[in-house]
């Protein structure tokens, strides 16, 4: 007996019978012990990428060797289509390090459930442990990291040929019988399987476990047909990660494809266009950032507040122009969801087409930039007015003077010495000065323009009396009046 002979009686066992009573030659039953699930103690090969992995996957999912209710009572009852979802998940994380709240997330499975799953492919000898997930009192819980495997079981099956020892064997060649087997797994692998929407029943599971048998599951390989030809190399189908492709004469007569021809259903840019539902929530997300007193409303309830402007095409653009419209200059709120109700209570028949909107949304970037122009002269007249480059005269006698001046218009502008100004008439010289004529025509000329810095800062240092006898009453309250209008939004200052 030839040593590929005797290898081949080792690895097959003895015919046994089916579960439909005919007799065939099947591998032996997939279970891998606890003991056995750790990449030190495992006696499969590590995968070489997520996509040889996927092969095995779903060959051990359609061979129905694995079968889990021969060894517990309780969890799934086979090797179903929520299990290749999963692994499907595991294929494309690297490193491997799935976490169990991912797992719900991703498949919508209670956490018992996502466990129970990921115990099926450590049985089935397709996961084994790298690193076990630890639980440390008064810290976060560490996940688990797998290594993706091979079964030995799929290796012996497909005449899959391979050099090396332990887990890092790697595969050189597979046999004739095989090939048909890896084109079939190959286009299972290059497909992606959706999410399950319900589970499969036991009866539905059990039933294509049977079919699997008959399938997937391959008898006792030759000698002969395990052997490389002289003259020629392994097949270029492997589970090494490459491209999986039939032979010519099936290419050229059209009855096969290539499962990495397919043409992508992708949207261009990578997007999805979002339907009605989606606009409303696009448009409550971005609200809900744009306004502060939005920010701690929930979504759906702002989706559910602006579905009439979000159904009618409008921006967030076009929603903030509506509420400067309405004079909803709010900061803070009691019930953010109530008052922009409220506000949006028929918007969407006022400005009903693209252009209304269009001229709403100029109006309030112009009230904007008029907003920031006044913020600038405001910040402008601060510093100019505690942080000018004005120093006090050196000279002792220059400064007397300087502080006896502040002291009478102080005096004056407070009521002390108004009527012994008043009684010798030198207030009224005081008023004539020719200096104070050039200060009032120079905050004249300034009104006209929109400025009223000067009187302003009089009216703040010596009180609105006081400024009214240097300016007059008339050009006081006019820029009182000019200074109010420019920090509304709704008026907008331009000069000529």
């Amino acid at each position: 007996m030839s040593t590929a002979a005797a290898s081949a009686h080792v690895v097959i066992p003895a015919p046994r019978a089916s579960v439909d009573g005919d007799a065939v030659d099947v591998l032996p039953e997939l279970w891998v012990p606890e003991a056995r699930q750790w990449l030190s103690t495992s006696s499969g090969r590590i995968a070489p990428d997520g996509y040889s992995w996927m092969q095995g996957v779903h060959w051990v999912a359609s061979s129905g060797l694995y079968q889990p209710r021969r060894h517990r009572s309780h969890g799934p009852r086979a090797f179903g289509p929520t299990t290749v979802f999963i692994a499907q998940l595991l294929s494309e994380l690297s490193p491997c390090r799935p976490g169990i709240e991912y797992l719900m997330r991703r498949t919508g499975l209670c956490e018992r459930a996502v466990q129970n799953h990921l115990q099926i492919l450590r049985e089935a000898g397709l996961l084994a442990y790298i690193v076990k997930g630890t639980r440390k009192q008064g810290g976060s819980p560490l996940a688990s990291e797998f290594a993706l495997m091979l079964p030995p079981e799929f290796d012996a099956a497909l005449g899959i040929r391979t050099a090396g020892e332990g887990s890092g064997r790697r595969m050189t060649g597979i046999a004739e019988s095989g090939r048909k087997m890896m084109a079939k797994l190959a286009t299972k692998a290059a497909g992606k399987v959706r999410r399950p929407r319900s589970s499969v029943s036991s009866r539905t599971a059990a039933k294509g476990a049977r079919e699997g048998v008959s399938e997937a599951s391959v008898t006792a390989v030759s000698a002969v047909s395990r052997c490389t030809p002289v003259g020629g190399g392994f097949s270029s189908i492997s589970t090494a990660g490459g491209t999986s492709l039939p032979p010519e004469s099936k290419l050229a007569s059209g009855q096969r494809k290539s499962p990495t021809l397919k043409k992508s259903k992708a949207v261009p840019g990578g997007r999805r266009k979002l339907n009605r539902v989606g606009r409303r929530h696009q448009l409550a997300r971005e609200l809900t950032q744009e306004l502060d007193w939005l920010r701690s409303c929930s979504v759906p309830r702002i989706a559910w507040v602006a579905r009439n402007v979000a159904d009618a095409g409008w921006t967030v653009t076009d929603v903030r122009a509506w509420l400067h419209l309405r004079c909803a200059d709010v900061t803070r709120v009691r019930r953010g969801s109530g008052l922009l109700a409220a506000l949006l209570s028929g918007a969407e028949n006022v400005l009903d087409t693209p252009a209304k909107r269009a001229e709403a949304v100029t109006q309030w970037r112009a009230a904007q930039e008029a907003a920031r122009r006044h913020r600038i002269q405001q910040v402008r007249a601060q510093r100019e007015r505690f942080e000018g480059d004005w120093e006090a005269p050196r000279s002792s006698v220059v400064a007397r003077q300087v502080s006896q001046a502040l002291a009478q218009v102080h005096e004056v502008a407070n009521g002390g010495r108004d009527q012994a100004l008043a009684a010798d008439g030198s207030c009224e010289q005081w008023l004539v000065d020719p200096q104070f004529e050039q200060m009032r025509a120079q905050a004249e000329g300034e009104l006209m323009r929109g400025v009223t810095d000067l009187i302003e800062l009089a009216v703040d240092s010596m009180g609105r009396e006081a400024a009214e006898r240097i300016y007059g009453a008339d050009l006081v309250r006019r820029a009182g009046q000019l200074a109010s209008a420019a920090r509304s939004s709704l008026m907008t200052l331009t000069h000529r």
